[in-house]
């Protein structure tokens, strides 16, 4: 019969009863007790000659000595059932000694003495024994249990530390059949680890149980231990590999470690077997060592796993470091190079070996003076854990005596949070600066001769076109008015030819003012947008103001001319693209610079692409503005959403 829902403690003393009475000691002791208790009684027997004369030699009557036969009895249940057989045994002895010293003895009193004494001695002698016996008894379970935990100190890998493991229980436990199934919380179930005295077949069949599934997943969910008399005529039985198997009495206790369980243990018989509280003890302490060795086996596993990907990891780094084009050299707070790449030796000009050589080579020797300045600062910095902009501009001097400029990354190393070295990478910008800084002047040598071409179209149109175009319309208009015998037609003749020439006349006039205002020549900056301010307001009808803040000043020509060319195109692109009602043209003086920002209530647009692809997404208006803002050395910024306008906003350091 299997014992489902209880405690192992109370199942086991559920079954001690039972157990004493399986035994053959418990008839013989029942019996021996039954002769003495005859023997006791029968006052018409005679005792053997040897025996009388001992009682008389020791001053003793007869049933004197027969109360000490109850001696026997109670010393043997206690060697054989424990303490609690002797207490059972001397209780019955007592009620069988009571009624003769109370009722027929005729020295009472003593009678009395001799039977509690019997009660007494007969105890302390059955303890005596049983502490012996249980010593022994935890000697030889603290024995295996060192045995086992010396095996599994042995080993790190969970498959050898779980075979060596249920070897081990099966020897110290004397019994067919040992299970260790591990504990997966993820998926919530447990998985047959390792097994010994089972077939293939039941393996699989039990290879995964569900958490609170069957005896083992039921230990594993309470975290308690669990005893079954009798596996197969239970009805709580999920598995029928395990009827199958002739598996009867199971002990299952949880593996654990930390208070955390792991998995379980299951020894068990293909015959019922009753389990000894001591066993109960072995088998759980035996449990909580596999539970921590396999918590370590995890550990190192995990360790293992980690360090390995930590080794491949160290190895692509290594090799990205040693092939990359961009040269990487690490340096230790000193300046002295500690790690440095293949790129490196080309960049700085040194050998590996005397980059890596310490004490030879210091960061300082390759750096310029105002690189070296650069440097301190970014180390300050990185060290103070303040910002830093990144990639900057670094220039060194190469071992031959040559310059270069490098584009370089750095940051600083640490070691359990304290700064040991800096790391570099960096690029070799030289011949693209160059190529940069020949193409921007280029760029302005182009933008400055247009300009010079614009302002030689201007002036001649001013200078003789319009002048020629001006004494053209005075003419006709005093042909008209000379001549008195002209017909009406011609006089209408005359007339719009008059208003054609002043029509073409004023279009010349705005087309030399577009191709180079006067006023910005004359008067400069701030009265040339307001001129344009008021000429885009006339043709196109918008709103447009121009403010300014702070102390207004006279800039370079160059500098005027592109901030105003700026402003014109931006304006032209409100006028034309925008949809807008209002525009505002603010210009800022500051320290050092002069900021103008050019703002519309219009329509406004998605921006899709960075400043540099302008080109390319067709916006030739807003590309041109930040080629002319570069020229100056500064910067133009768009800012645009849907519905929400456009702001065109130029910083230059002017």
């Amino acid at each position: 019969m299997g014992v489902r829902g209880v405690k192992v403690g109370e199942q086991l003393s559920a079954s001690w009863l039972t157990r004493v009475i399986r035994r053959p000691g418990f008839w013989l002791i029942l019996i021996t007790l039954a002769l003495i208790t005859i023997l006791h009684y029968g006052e018409s027997l005679n005792q053997p000659s040897f025996l009388t004369d001992l009682t008389e030699k020791l001053d003793l009557d007869r049933h004197a000595f027969e109360r000490i036969f109850y001696l026997a009895p109670i010393i043997w249940a206690g060697f054989l059932f424990g303490r609690r057989g002797a207490i059972t045994t001397s209780v019955v002895a007592l009620a069988c000694m009571l009624p003769r010293a109370i009722f027929i003895s005729p020295y009472p009193s003593d009678a009395l003495f001799e039977t509690g004494a019997v009660f007494v001695v007969g105890n302390l002698v059955a303890f005596t024994f049983s502490s012996l016996q249980k010593e022994r008894v935890r000697r030889v379970y603290l024995a295996a249990v060192n045995q086992i935990s010396g095996v599994l100190s042995q080993s790190l890998e969970l498959n050898q530390v779980l075979g060596n493991a249920i070897d081990n229980v099966i020897d110290v436990m004397k019994v067919e059949i040992a299970l260790v199934f591990l504990l997966d919380e993820e998926a919530g179930q447990l998985t047959l680890a390792a097994y010994r005295g089972v077939s293939e077949g039941f393996g699989q069949g039990v290879g995964r149980i569900k958490l609170g599934e069957g005896f083992n997943g039921r230990v594993a969910e309470t975290g308690e231990p669990l005893y079954v008399e009798d596996a197969s005529q239970d009805p709580n039985l999920t598995k029928m590999a395990v009827r199958e198997e002739g598996i009867r009495s199971q002990l299952i206790v949880p593996l654990k470690s930390k208070g955390r369980v792991m998995g379980t243990l299951c020894v068990a018989t293909r015959s019922r077997r009753q389990v000894l509280q001591e066993e109960l003890d072995l088998v759980t302490a035996i449990g909580n060592q596999i539970g921590v060795a396999v918590e370590n086996a995890h550990l190192y596993a995990h360790e293992r796993e980690v360090a390995e990907q930590l080794r491949v990891s160290e190895e692509r780094y290594r090799e990205l470091f040693e092939n990359a084009n961009d040269a990487i050299w690490v340096q230790d707070l000193a300046g002295n190079i500690v790690a440095a790449n293949k790129a490196s030796e080309k960049l700085l000009g040194y050998t590996l070996q005397e980059l890596l050589q310490m004490n030879t080579v210091n960061v300082t020797e390759f750096l310029s003076d105002e690189g070296l300045d650069l440097a301190r600062e970014i180390r300050r910095k990185l060290l103070e854990k303040q910002p830093v902009v990144q990639p900057y501009e670094q220039y060194i001097v190469r071992k031959d005596g040559t310059e270069a400029t490098l584009m370089i990354t750095t940051n600083l190393v640490t070691e359990d949070g304290k700064p040991v070295a800096f790391q570099h990478i960096g690029r070799d910008i030289t011949e693209e600066k160059r190529m940069r800084e020949n193409l921007s002047f280029y760029l302005q040598q182009v933008t400055m001769a247009q300009e010079e071409e614009r302002k030689r179209i201007a002036r001649e149109l001013h200078d003789d076109t319009i002048q020629a175009l001006i004494v053209l319309s005075r003419q006709l208009d005093d042909l008209a008015c000379r001549t008195s015998d002209l017909s009406q037609d011609d006089k209408l003749l005359l007339e719009g030819l008059w208003q054609q020439t002043n029509s073409i006349m004023e279009g010349l006039r705005r087309l030399s003012q577009d191709l180079r205002p006067a006023t910005l020549d004359r008067l400069g900056l701030l009265p040339a947008l307001d001129w344009l301010a008021s000429d885009v307001g006339k043709l196109s009808g918008l709103n447009v103001q121009v403010e300014t803040d702070g102390a207004e000043r006279r800039l370079a020509p160059e500098a005027e001319l592109v901030l105003f060319r700026i402003v014109q195109e931006a304006l032209r692109n409100v006028w034309r693209h925008s949809q807008a009602t209002s525009a505002q043209v603010l210009v800022e003086f500051q320290d050092g610079k002069t900021m103008i920002t050019v703002k519309d209530n219009g329509k406004g647009f998605q921006l899709q692409s960075p400043m540099g692809d302008l080109t390319k997404s067709g916006k030739l208006g807003l590309a041109g503005m930040n080629e002319r803002a570069r020229l100056l050395g500064g910067s133009l910024k768009v800012e645009s959403e849907p519905g929400k306008g456009t702001t065109v906003i130029v910083e230059a350091p002017v």
